[in-house]
């Protein structure tokens, strides 16, 4: 069932949808991963969230009221506090799960049918970016009120999120690694993800399948094989001129 949330589209998964190496095994990440967020709640939240995204879009936090939300949702304003008895906390709460749980959705179905790692991390990486690049509340509120969502995002609720997000794609890398393993690249991966969102960079689109597959074949896929490597030691990346000793100078003996 599709959704609109300002200039976001949505695709909210549902039991058919395609899970790690095409099953539909219960045991299997996606199925586990429950994204479906609001979609068991009554459909005045559904509505009333959405009617949230699209205040937001336009007005940001500052200046979204309860009686703004009501208006957009096209509920009273009784209506929104009995299924959000917190009033606007408590709803701008909700919106934030809610979105998380929908990009969860999508991103499920990009790693669920993937062939192989490459695949996997190039579309996870692409999809989950293109979402927060086109999200239109998100897009408003780090243009107008970078102080909250930055911080959110880069401090105060980075460990959480990072947490978050690792934890859903590491079962599906997991196909391909041991799970260990998987819990560290799907970490990198959500941090380059975050990185880009926040500090967009002019020489790399994460949104273009082409550059993205660039940096996953370039820089992740080498380091994941040398993190596989059986005899590989721990890599030293004290900077030269630091504590780090000079290969080519012989060792002393004490």
């Amino acid at each position: 069932m599709e959704r609109s949330a300002g200039a976001l589209r949505v695709v909210d998964v549902d039991a058919d949808a395609p899970e790690p190496g095409g099953t539909s095994d219960p045991g299997s990440p996606a199925a586990s991963a429950d994204p479906a967020g609001p979609t068991s709640e009554s459909p005045h939240r559904v509505r009333i969230i959405d009617g949230t995204l699209a205040c937001l879009a336009r007005h940001g936090t500052v200046k979204t009221t309860v009686d703004d939300i009501a208006r957009e949702s096209r509920v009273s304003r009784a209506t929104v506090y009995r299924a959000f008895p917190g009033g606007r906390d408590e709803i701008l709460g909700a919106v934030v799960d809610t979105e998380m749980a929908r990009l969860f959705s999508a991103l499920g179905v990009r790693l669920g049918t993937a062939g192989d790692l490459r695949e996997a991390l190039v579309g996870g990486i692409v999809e989950a970016s293109t979402r927060l690049r086109d999200h239109a509340a998100l897009h408003f509120l780090v243009e107008h009120e970078p102080g909250m969502i930055l911080g959110h995002l880069a401090f105060e609720d980075s460990d959480r999120l990072l947490a978050t997000a690792s934890g859903f794609t590491a079962p599906f890398l997991a196909r391909w690694m041991p799970p260990h393993d998987a819990e560290r690249v799907a970490e990198w991966a959500v941090r380059i993800v975050l990185s880009y969102a926040i500090a967009p960079s002019d020489l790399t689109d994460v949104c273009d399948p082409v550059q993205a597959d660039r940096l996953v074949t370039t820089f992740m896929l080498p380091g994941i094989a040398a993190l596989q490597t059986a005899d590989a030691g721990p890599i030293d990346i004290t900077p030269y001129g630091g504590n780090r000793p000079d290969p080519d100078r012989p060792v002393s003996s004490p």
